[in-house]
């Protein structure tokens, strides 16, 4: 499970909230990739930090528990990205990392501006466009910052916002196959109470 950055609307949770999150992340039966976000940064009194969720064996948080990549040589792949470290704007794809494996997914949490409109000077912060998404030369990106679910960028590598959760009623499901296609399905999710 990728989560793309803003898990937390802010590292200013109480402890009832980051022990019930650590419990859910804990709990989950599957490994969980965080990306701070612009909200959430890795800082080093972040709620990953004071929450103890480096401690969670089958959580890796990039730039607190990885610096940026995760490798899984079992499945042949490495998840990489650049956490947010402060709260100021930041290339969330700057310098790409070199293949080192057959499947290379990145992660980056901003804002995908076209290049229609890439010129703007009243853009927002955290941008990159579609030179920077074909520079990762990813098999996938796993974008956050948008809370509606899209596909961006000039399809050289699938890049999709999965959107908030809870707006979107919905999450992305990727499949990395065999024969070296990558296939994106938005899956509806079942409340559970």
């Amino acid at each position: 499970m990728l989560l793309a950055g803003d898990t937390f609307e802010s590292n200013h949770l109480g402890a009832a909230m980051i022990d019930r999150v650590g419990a859910l992340l804990a709990d989950a039966g599957a490994s969980i990739f965080v990306l701070p976000g612009n909200h959430d940064p890795a800082l080093p009194d972040s709620v990953f930090v004071r929450g103890r969720f480096d401690l969670i064996p089958n959580v890796s948080i990039l730039g607190v528990t990885h610096e940026e990549a995760v490798c899984f040589p079992a499945y042949d792949l490495e998840i990489w990205g650049q956490a947010h470290r402060d709260y100021f704007d930041m290339a969330p794809l700057h310098g790409a990392r070199p293949r080192s494996t057959r499947w290379q997914v990145a992660i980056a949490h901003g804002h995908y501006e076209p290049p229609e409109t890439r010129a703007n000077p009243l853009r927002p912060s955290w941008v990159f466009g579609d030179e920077e998404i074909a520079a990762t030369g990813a098999d996938y990106l796993a974008l956050g910052h948008w809370d509606r679910p899209m596909r961006v960028g000039n399809g050289v590598v699938p890049a999709f916002y999965s959107g908030s959760p809870e707006l979107a009623r919905s999450v992305n499901l990727v499949r990395l196959t065999a024969g070296g296609d990558v296939m994106v399905t938005r899956e509806p999710l079942i409340r559970q109470d």
